[in-house]
């Protein structure tokens, strides 16, 4: 793996960070019939990158931008053992660098990130159908731990 450059994203990433939001946005589309017609955004990219209170990692392979993803503390719940957790988002790969355990070195290094900020309890979303996704995450130690649910009233 030493072909794969892992290191903080810098906001002369923007561009690039922005199509991977497309790519997310297209490829969850199917997923969640609440999402918006286009164009829509998920994250203020720019703010993520300059906060202390997040960290977005990136991937270069041969100096071009293939993976993504940013862990943002959160507060937790009062009643929760934890004060914080960090939440990670914005997970893309490269259709053409997929199967080649860049989620593991990004998920990795959002760890130790979110290790160095002091926390140990970290969460994300993804949708119930979407198995890939499920699988890759639980590779990495991922568990499920709550089904969020919903009703549209509308129908």
């Amino acid at each position: 793996m030493s072909e794969f450059v892992t290191r903080s994203a810098v906001l002369g990433d923007l561009d690039t960070l922005r199509e991977f939001e497309q790519g997310i946005i297209a490829f969850e589309r199917p997923y969640d019939t609440t999402l918006k017609p286009d164009p829509i955004s998920y994250y203020d990219l720019g703010e993520l990158i300059k906060s202390d209170e997040a960290e977005i990692i990136v991937i270069e392979h041969e100096g071009q931008l293939i993976a993504s993803g940013y862990a943002k503390i959160m507060s937790a719940k009062p009643y929760l053992k934890h004060d914080a957790y960090s939440y990670l988002g914005f997970m893309f790969t490269d259709a053409n660098y997929r199967g080649k355990g860049l989620n593991k070195l990004v998920i990795g290094a959002l760890k130790d990130w979110s290790k160095s900020k002091g926390i140990s309890e970290i969460r994300l979303t993804v949708y119930n159908d979407n198995d890939g996704a499920i699988r890759a995450y639980e590779k990495v130690g991922f568990k499920a731990h709550i089904v969020e649910m919903r009703i549209d009233t509308s129908k």
